[in-house]
């Protein structure tokens, strides 16, 4: 629950649910500096709420599936809906579709 304690963390989570992310993607949609990403994204994967691939140069983020825990998978499922209608949340998740790591990204 601690790492769902700050809102930009919870931003992450919600944008994860609609798709595999990168950090750049994740710092436009967020308006926020790389390591403030990272660090996010740290936090989170140590709660077990997320979880990475390397597919080359890119770094793939996603939620977990919660198979090796079943609070996250808890967790993870009523978070679903939570926040589907908060405003900031809304607008990064609307903007979504038009961040693309292949005009962000360096690489």
């Amino acid at each position: 629950m601690k790492a769902l304690s700050d809102p930009n963390r919870v931003k992450v989570v919600k944008l994860l649910q609609h798709r595999v992310l990168c950090v750049c993607e994740l710092q436009e949609a967020l308006g926020l500096a790389q390591s403030t990403v990272s660090k996010h994204l740290q936090i989170l994967e140590q709660a077990g709420l997320i979880d990475y691939a390397k597919d080359g140069q890119w770094v793939n983020y996603r939620l977990a599936d919660g198979a090796e825990n079943p609070y996250v998978a808890s967790l993870l499922g009523n978070l679903r809906h939570w926040l589907d209608d908060n405003e900031a949340v809304v607008e990064i998740v609307d903007r979504l579709p038009q961040i693309d790591r292949s005009t962000i990204c360096k690489g």
